[in-house]
């Protein structure tokens, strides 16, 4: 095993459970149904149109960002070593 597929799988392991703890803390969306029409349950608030500096706002980027390195790593540690062999 080479070192730059150590340290990749190393990466690769701290992203994983990087992403998993992002995705657990995300809140679920629930859907608007007539139900919330009815009973007044509308998001259409204030805080629902300014979420891009919110809590959930800034996880959903980490999480986008995390995918993107690991995807990344992915590649690097397949390519590299086939590359280089």
């Amino acid at each position: 095993m080479s070192t730059i597929e150590l340290i990749g799988g190393i990466v690769l392991l701290v992203v994983c459970t990087l992403i998993i703890f992002l995705c657990l803390a995300q809140d679920q969306k629930q859907d608007q149904n007539m139900t919330s029409a009815i009973t007044g349950g509308s998001y259409d608030s204030h805080f629902s149109k300014n979420e891009g500096n919110t809590k959930e706002a800034i996880l959903k980027k980490w999480t986008l960002w995390l995918s993107v390195i690991f995807v990344v790593t992915v590649l690097v540690v397949i390519i590299i070593p086939v590359h280089f062999s």
